[in-house]
């Protein structure tokens, strides 16, 4: 594969579905995009998949494309080639590889969680860059996240390695969808956040909104309640962040999502709690950060995914 042959990606989520063309430097040259029928049948989400590809491969550019990296909500079984999205509940083991190879004339694809795609991209092109060692995680309607070690991408057997939503940082906590008790996504994610304040007694503006975003704006107006739902939040974060980084030797977190587009309203106490989990020598300078690559993450890092498949094609530099 030359510098200017092209990957197609696609970024599957329960929100949308979006495709791109993207050259060896990580720049996306098309992109496309759909609502995802999340609520409908395998095939009625597979034909928005079909309707995705479909506008790509009628680019001019498509006749580029070496390879196909898919970045999908999970869990997935990279090793199957299969998905079952907790927020797609008629993918069930869904055999994705296989049906968007047929569609893409043959291509060779490389399935990952969205967790392992962000935290390929962040380290390709974004916060992670030059680290060898690093956790990139998403804070937004749920918490995901994965791995770079040792330089590279590690996705795990099945593709969904660096899950930290579903770590349990309170055994007696509430019971997780996963099955789980007291997981970092129950505590952390934004639904949670905003559900532990108006519990506590926050009360929204006139406007009504009480998403995570509205209790951030009350927590930088000094709101004692709302500030204490993104402490707790934090807590749990810095809680998964640092069993991660005693388990692998992580340098850098890199925090990405809704969530953590409130800014020093949750990096501040995360920070500082982060003081008081991580206190191992070889884990207490471990670096925080805001991620870098946004929306774009999910397409990026299921290119970088594929660019580094071992199918003969050029890893990314």
């Amino acid at each position: 594969m030359t510098r200017t042959d092209l990957v197609a990606a696609l970024d599957i989520g329960g929100t949308k579905i979006a495709g791109a063309l993207v050259d060896a430097q990580g720049r996306i040259r098309v992109r496309t995009q759909r609502p995802t029928p999340a609520r409908e049948n395998a095939e009625a989400v597979h034909k928005t998949v079909e309707e995705v590809l479909g506008e790509l491969t009628r680019s001019p550019l498509w006749a580029g494309a070496r390879a196909l990296g898919i970045g999908s909500a999970g869990p997935v079984d990279a090793a199957a080639g299969t998905v079952s999205p907790v927020n797609v509940p008629g993918w069930r083991d869904f055999p994705l590889v296989e049906r968007v190879q047929a569609v893409s004339g043959g291509l060779p694809v490389t399935l990952i969680g969205d967790g392992p795609a962000i935290a390929a991209a962040e380290h390709w092109q974004g916060a992670a860059q030059g680290y060898d060692h690093a956790l990139c995680m998403v804070v937004s309607t749920g918490v995901g996240g994965g791995l770079v070690l040792g330089g590279s991408l590690y996705p795990g057997p099945t593709g969904n390695a660096g899950h930290i939503g579903h770590i349990s940082v309170d055994l007696d906590g509430a019971p997780c969808p996963c099955g789980a008790r007291g997981c970092v996504e129950g505590i952390a994610s934004g639904p949670s956040i905003a559900r532990r304040a108006l519990d506590d007694g926050w009360r929204p503006a006139p406007d009504g909104d009480t998403s995570a975003v509205a209790v951030a704006a009350a927590a930088r107006d000094g709101d004692p309640v709302a500030r204490a739902a993104f402490a707790r939040a934090a807590r749990a974060l810095a809680a998964g962040i640092a069993a991660t980084a005693t388990l692998v030797e992580i340098e850098i977190a890199v925090v990405g999502g809704g969530v953590a587009k409130s800014g020093e309203v949750l990096f501040a106490p995360l920070r500082r709690a982060l003081r008081d989990y991580a206190t191992l020598s070889f884990v207490r300078d471990l670096t925080v950060v805001p991620a870098r690559m946004g929306t774009d993450a999910g397409l990026v890092g299921a290119a970088a995914a594929a660019l580094n498949a071992p199918c003969g094609v050029l890893p990314p530099v």
